[in-house]
């Protein structure tokens, strides 16, 4: 399980260290995608197989569907982890989630996001706001704290 903040910097020629936490988990290839909300989504390859097994199953009869698949296998790229501990990020990802140098890589679950850190400072200021309403819808759903 991914869990934990860290702040790292991208260099101008897309390369970001990846945490060693983090690495112990993804392994030296790992698959990098777009995300929701405007961040990066990576997932080891157990997680990345069993999202798109999932994907793959969905029926092509509905335009959602479709474009679900789209927005997530297009912009998909297998990444290395490099002697120094660090991937090269595609530049259409780095384009689409805002990354210019100070990112922000978060761990959640099963996957790890990879934020600027410029909307990762935007979206929990939000996010702590309403946390109290999401809360009791969260335990509607059974997820008590």
């Amino acid at each position: 399980m991914f869990m934990g903040e860290y702040n790292h910097t991208i260099d101008a020629k897309g390369r970001l260290i990846i945490p060693s936490k983090f690495r112990e988990s993804l392994g030296e290839e790992f698959v990098i995608t777009k995300g929701l909300d405007g961040c990066l989504f990576v997932y080891d390859n157990q997680e990345w197989n069993a999202f798109e097994e999932k994907l793959k199953a969905l029926p092509l009869n509905k335009k959602d569907n479709r474009q679900f698949v789209r927005f997530f296998l297009a912009g998909a790229a297998e990444v290395e982890v490099d002697k120094q501990g660090r991937i090269l990020v595609p530049g259409n990802l780095r384009d689409f989630a805002g990354l210019e140098k100070d990112v922000v890589l978060v761990g959640v679950a099963s996957r790890i996001e990879i934020w600027s850190k410029e909307r990762w400072e935007g979206i929990t200021e939000d996010e702590d706001e309403a946390m109290e309403d999401i809360a009791e819808r969260m335990a509607d759903l059974g997820l008590g704290i």
